[in-house]
Formats: structure tokens, C-alpha cells, sequence
């Protein structure tokens, strides 16, 4: 199904004007309640309450989901946000008791913690602690999601319940016995609040429910292209539209009876817009991939997308630097196959890494684009490489060096896809060797923890300081009251 872009893309400084100026609305809004005199940190308080509640709402709309927030950004950036937001969240639903009490408890300390008693048990603050509860869960499932005894979509169904019981529970608690929320504009914005995140459950799990089983798929052929990783050719059915997307930009796939959007799973396309349908590369990594190769041609198949920016389209240069590492390959294969199919004529670099030789996908195919474009390859086996194209090793700072011989790094564009590790090491080297910043854009198929690069560290700054400005409108709140 296409995802047409109804709203204009903003950059990343753009989004972050947009997100703090209506975390302020709450603020704003408070100002024009009337209540009774309060000490400057209950008010601060209450100022964390307002942007927490509002924030817990918009993360609803920052999972990558939606083209108008991800298109510009790319999944990675939206997941950094995603994650440090609900960070800063939780710590201001920490303080937002704590800085109630905090007058009480500086004058008398047993008195404070039986504030803070009374606030944690009293039936009318239930739908808080549960609220905060539920945002303690989210946070901790997601840390020790791969430790969990869960699948994947019992993970993810847990995630959007807690979620919801976050956002509602705390909506409740701020109109039973919020300050500022009880009644009045302010009280009228939550109702707003409330009927947008159905809004977007109605479009996550409805519109596009129904657009799963109206604009359904068929898989063409499934064919082994390396050790457990198969290409998987899908076409729309009769009545269904074509897919407008750009090489590298992925999809969400379902298949089956399973075609709801809590059973889906992104996937890159490994295919050029000028082909029909579209191609799949899925590597055995889970509950689900690792029935891939076993599903029956002719099989329904649901498809949501496209998203991304992962795309030359989206980072135009001069010349181009296309790394992939393992299954991370399925993006930048696409973008080769659309050069080959449109002749381009800029000067490709390609590094294709793996483990082991026999993890090659497509090998004859990345070889045969040799001959039509203007490429050179680069093909590295950490073992024992098994043809005489191939090298041994890992990509360093003097094979990146070759591969960027004759290319200037300010009019290049470096595109990677592949493990976090591998991701971060070559970033870092990339900018080492005068690659600005802006010119290494990359995607990892692997979210957990581990080496984060120099874009990484920056990338978090620039988050904190979002979260930052918030906390400095919590001070201004309360010392303007």
C-alpha cells in the first residue's frame, strides 16, 4: 500500500521546535487557570506532571510509523529519540511527587514521607501510581526485551497495553486531581490529547488492518540466496496499486491470517522501483524469519509502507559509498539493482562483509554490476575467503581509504546497512578519513545495546538538549507563578 506523504517533511531542528513549542501549550494554558497559592516546587511539579502526560502521548507518533515525523529523520534517529524521551519522561514522573513533598519534607522529614505515603496509597491518586507504573514496565521491558521469555509480538502487544494504560490512566489522574487540569482549557486539551492517541491507534491498528486485507500481496517465489537467507519476490494482487517507493527505503510485511499490524516485521526492499512488485532478503534471525524459506508460493502477504530515507533520492551526491554487512546488504542491493536499471553514471563504491564466505547473497549479480556501471567492489569474509575477488578481514581505516581513492569525501554520500558494531566502527573511521557527518547515513538491523558512534554521542546531545529546554520551562514555570 503506498504511504503518501499528506504533510511537508521538516528536519530534525524543525521537528524539535515543533515538540517543545507544544509541550509548552500545557504550560501556557496553566497560566490561565486559577488556583490556590502554591510553594515554587509544587508548582514545578505539577509543570513536570503537564509535560510528562503530554510527552507519554506523543510517543505514540515517534516509533517510526508515521512518514510526516520519520521520513526526514530515518528509522535510527527516531528510535534514538524514542528511547531518550521516554527516559527524560519517566524521570520527570519521578520528581513530579517527590517535588510536591519536597516543601513538607525539608520542614519536617516524617511528615514528608507521609505525604509521600499518602500519595502512593490514597484511592483518589491510584490512576497516577498506576500510570507510573505502567511507564516503569515499557521502560524495563524494552531494556530486557531479548532476555524476556516472549515473542516478538507478545513484546510489542505488551508494549502498546502499557502504553495506552500510561496515557489514560495518567489522564484520568490529571483531571481527578491535577491542579491546573481539572476544568478549563487546559482540561479541554487532555480531551484533545485523549481522542488523538485513539486517533492513531485507529490508524495503526485499523485503517490500516483494513488496508492489509483490501490491498493484499501474493508471494511470486521463495529462492535460497545464501545460508539461511532467502529473496523472497512478492507481487500485488488483481486491484491491488503498485508501490511507490525509492531503492533502500523498507516495508512492513505480514503474511497469512497473521496480516494484522502487531504481527508485522520491517524488512528493506532488495528491489528497484522499476521492476514490478517487490523483493524481499530475509535472513533466519528469529521466531519469525526462520520459517521464511518453508512459506508456500501464492501465499497472501500484507505489505505497509514505504518508509525511510534511506536512499540516495533523499541524499543526492556526486558519488556514492554503498556498505553492507550481512543481511544488511537487502537495502543497498535494491539501490544497486535501481542503477543498473536507470544507468547510472556516478562513480559506486561497494563493501559487502560477512562472517563466512557461503553468507554471500547474490555474489554473480554485485558482479555483473561491475560491468555496467561505474562500481568497484569490495568483497571481505572475516574466514577464509573461498574465491580470488574476495579478501579476508574486516573493513579498516586503510581499506575505506582505497575504496574513497579518486572520490572527493565532501561530494560523497556514504550508505550502510548492517550491525550495530560494524555500523559505529565504520562511521567513525568515515569521518576519521574527512567524510563530514552529514555525508555517513546509516541503518543498523540491530537496535540493542552496544558501540555507539561519534554520530551516535552527537545525536544524544542534540536529544538531551530537547529534554533540557523542557526542564528549563519547568524553572521558568514555577518561578513566573
Amino acid at each position: 500500500m503506498s504511504n503518501e506523504n499528506v504533510f511537508p517533511r521538516l528536519s530534525g531542528a524543525a521537528l524539535a521546535a515543533v515538540y517543545i513549542i507544544a509541550a509548552l501549550l500545557p504550560l501556557i494554558l496553566a497560566r490561565t487557570q486559577s488556583v490556590a497559592p502554591m510553594d515554587g516546587w509544587e508548582y514545578a511539579a505539577a509543570a513536570m506532571g503537564m509535560i510528562a502526560l503530554w510527552g507519554m502521548a506523543v510517543q505514540f507518533v515517534t516509533s517510526g510509523r508515521f512518514e510526516a515525523v520519520s521520513g526526514q529523520l530515518g528509522i535510527d534517529k527516531i528510535m534514538a529519540f524514542h528511547k531518550l524521551a521516554a527516559l527524560w519522561l519517566a524521570l520527570a514522573l519521578v520528581l513530579h511527587p517527590l517535588a510536591y513533598i519536597l516543601p513538607t519534607w525539608m520542614a519536617d522529614p516524617a511528615l514528608g514521607w507521609i505525604r509521600l505515603q499518602f500519595y502512593l496509597t490514597d484511592p483518589s491518586y491510584r490512576t497516577g501510581v498506576v500510570s507510573f507504573g505502567a511507564v516503569l514496565a515499557l521502560i524495563a521491558t524494552s531494556i530486557l526485551r531479548d532476555r524476556l521469555p516472549w515473542s516478538y509480538e507478545v513484546w510489542r502487544g505488551g508494549h502498546v497495553v502499557l502504553g495506552l494504560t500510561a496515557v489514560f490512566f495518567g489522564l484520568h489522574h490529571a483531571w481527578a486531581v491535577g491542579r491546573f487540569s481539572a476544568e478549563g482549557a487546559l482540561a479541554w486539551l487532555w480531551a484533545i490529547v485523549a481522542l488523538a492517541v485513539l486517533g492513531v491507534m485507529a490508524i495503526l491498528y485499523g485503517w490500516r488492518w483494513w488496508l492489509l486485507h483490501h490491498r493484499p500481496w501474493r508471494l511470486a517465489s521463495v529462492i535460497k540466496r545464501a545460508d539461511r537467507m532467502w529473496e523472497l519476490d512478492i507481487q500485488p494482487a488483481p486491484g491491488t496499486p503498485a508501490l511507490p517507493y525509492h531503492a533502500g527505503q523498507f516495508v512492513w510485511m505480514t503474511e497469512g491470517t497473521r496480516r494484522f499490524p502487531l504481527f508485522d516485521h520491517p524488512f528493506s526492499i532488495a528491489d528497484s522501483p522499476r521492476r514490478d512488485g517487490l523483493s524481499l532478503l530475509i535472513k533466519e534471525a528469529g521466531d519469525f524469519t526462520n520459517q521464511i524459506g518453508t512459506l508456500p508460493v501464492g501465499r497472501v502477504i500484507g505489505i505497509d509502507g514505504p518508509y525511510g530515507e534511506f536512499s540516495p533520492e533523499a541524499h543526492p551526491a556526486e558519488a556514492l559509498l554503498l556498505i553492507g554487512g550481512g543481511v544488511g546488504i537487502a537495502p543497498i542491493l535494491g539501490i544497486l539493482r535501481d542503477m543498473v536499471a536507470r544507468g547510472e553514471t556516478r562513480p559506486v563504491r561497494l563493501a559487502y562483509t560477512v562472517g563466512q564466505p557461503e553468507n554471500f547473497a547474490c555474489l554473480e549479480e554485485l558482479r555483473a554490476a561491475t560491468e555496467v556501471l561505474d562500481l568497484r567492489l569490495w568483497l571481505l569474509s572475516e574466514d577464509q575467503p573461498d574465491a580470488p575477488d574476495m579478501l579476508q578481514g574486516r573493513l579498516t581505516r586503510s581499506r575505506l581509504s582505497e575504496m574513497l581513492d579518486g572520490l572527493a569525501p565532501a561530494d560523497t554520500k556514504a550508505l550502510m546497512c548492517g550491525p550495530g558494531p560494524m555500523v559505529a566502527a565504520v562511521s567513525d573511521l568515515l569521518l576519521d578519513l574527512g567524510m563530514p557527518m552529514a555525508n555517513v547515513i546509516y541503518e543498523r538491523f540491530d537496535y540493542a545495546a552496544g558501540a555507539r558512534s561519534q554520530q551516535d554521542r552527537a545525536r544524544t546531545r542534540n536529544i538531551l538538549s530537547v529534554g533540557a529546554v523542557l526542564g528549563v520551562a519547568v524553572a521558568g514555570f514555577a518561578l513566573s507563578m
